[in-house]
């Protein structure tokens, strides 16, 4: 007679997969690389490397994801140090340093990668892009993401390069990226997103640059709660772009 004792209840993550559509949004929100895409669907791939605390549950746009609490093996932090290992070869994330991919298992659209500075006008008509860095949706750039140490960093409303014809030579150029929009963006994972990244990754200096309509302030106002934050030193401005042309700014701190 076996003498193992079965696996005390905890909290972990379950997924319906009547609800789930394979869209993969779940999978960069988990550092641990506990979830990933099996026969067009979103799985647990094992319980020691779901930490329970439930990262995921905010990605998913069919609501398929919960937490229950169910026997389970413990989480393991080195079994998911060793998963992630063990994928990395395949991430194949190109230009970027060691460890600096996305979670095992996760998107490789929101792969980190670093691309190379070439000569010339950034954003000029024939010439190269402004853009240092990928991903930049907000919800995709994970809060360790390497390009964001120390970068002079630009928070940008995702409808600004259409307003601004220079944007990239005007605020990509030597810059790091991330854009969101407060109309159709959750506003408190915003909130939570911005001040993650800059609590993990305080920049050298802070720009926000939204559009004049009254709607676009929201990703202002986010910015800089994340920005008066205790301990956050970090000069900031804000400039505000005109729908049909030029951009005011103001310093804020």
């Amino acid at each position: 007679m076996s003498t193992l004792k079965p696996a005390p209840p905890r909290k972990i993550v379950r997924i319906d997969e009547a609800l789930c559509n394979g869209c993969g949004d779940c999978l960069p929100s988990c550092h641990e690389g506990a979830l990933a895409l099996v026969d067009g669907k979103a799985r647990l791939v094992g319980d020691v490397y779901c930490d329970g605390l439930g990262a995921c549950l905010g990605e998913c746009p069919q609501g398929a994801i919960s937490i229950e609490e169910r026997p389970a093996e413990a989480f393991d932090e080195a079994e998911v140090e060793r998963r992630k290992a063990s994928l990395r070869p395949r991430l194949r994330v190109l230009g970027a340093p060691e460890g600096a991919g996305p979670p095992a298992g996760g998107c490789q659209g929101a792969a980190v990668r670093l691309l190379p500075v070439v000569g010339g006008a950034a954003g000029s008509m024939g010439g190269p892009s402004g853009l240092s860095h990928w991903p930049v949706q907000l919800r995709l750039v994970r809060p360790d993401a390497p390009f964001l140490a120390g970068a002079d960093l630009v928070v940008c409303a995702d409808c600004v390069p259409f307003a601004v014809p220079d944007f990239h030579t005007r605020y990509l150029a030597g810059r790091a990226v991330v854009v969101g929009c407060p109309k159709l963006d959750d506003p408190a994972d915003m909130d939570a997103r911005l001040q993650a990244l800059v609590e993990r990754s305080p920049p050298r200096w802070l720009t926000v640059v939204r559009m004049e309509v009254p709607c676009c302030r929201g990703i202002a106002d986010a910015a800089l709660r994340a920005a008066g934050r205790p301990g956050m030193r970090f000069p900031v401005e804000e400039h505000v772009a005109g729908i049909g042309g030029g951009v005011t700014t103001r310093r804020v701190r």
